[in-house]
C-alpha cells in the first residue's frame, strides 16, 4: 500500500485547509484510514481516524476537524477549519489494512504517507 498525502500550506489562525491522502490498493473501501501530526520536538500524535463508517477524534481537534473517505476515488480527506498556531506540524496518512476497528496509536498502522507540512500563523 503506498500512500501520498497532499494539501498543506500557510494559512492564517482561523483559517481553513484540506488534506487529501491517495492510497494505492484494490480493497481501499477496507483500509482502517488514520490522520496523525508531529509538530517540531514532539512525538506524533493521533487527529482522526475512519473506518468503514466509524470515525474517532483526538480531543483537541473535535469540532473543528473533519475525516471522510471517498472510496470511488481511494482517497481520505482532513477537512481542517478554525486553525489555531498549535495546529502547526507535519500531518501524515497512515493506513491499517488488517482490522476493521479504529485505531488512535502511530505503531498500530502498517503503512504511512510521506507528510504534508501545515503552518498556521498567528
Amino acid at each position: 500500500v503506498q500512500l501520498q498525502a497532499s494539501g498543506g500550506g500557510l494559512v492564517q489562525a482561523g483559517g481553513s485547509l484540506r488534506l487529501s491522502c491517495a492510497a494505492s490498493g484494490r480493497t481501499f473501501s477496507s483500509y482502517v484510514m488514520g490522520w496523525f501530526r508531529q509538530a517540531p520536538g514532539k512525538e506524533r500524535e493521533f487527529v482522526a481516524a475512519i473506518s468503514l463508517s466509524i470515525t474517532k477524534y483526538a480531543d483537541s481537534v473535535k469540532g473543528r476537524i473533519t475525516i471522510s473517505r471517498d472510496n470511488a476515488k481511494n482517497t481520505v480527506y482532513l477537512q481542517m477549519n478554525s486553525l489555531k498556531p498549535e495546529d502547526t506540524a507535519v500531518y501524515y496518512c497512515a493506513a491499517n489494512t488488517r482490522t476493521y476497528r479504529v485505531l488512535d496509536k502511530p505503531n498500530e498502522y502498517d503503512y504511512w504517507g510521506q507528510g504534508t507540512q501545515v503552518t498556521v500563523s498567528s
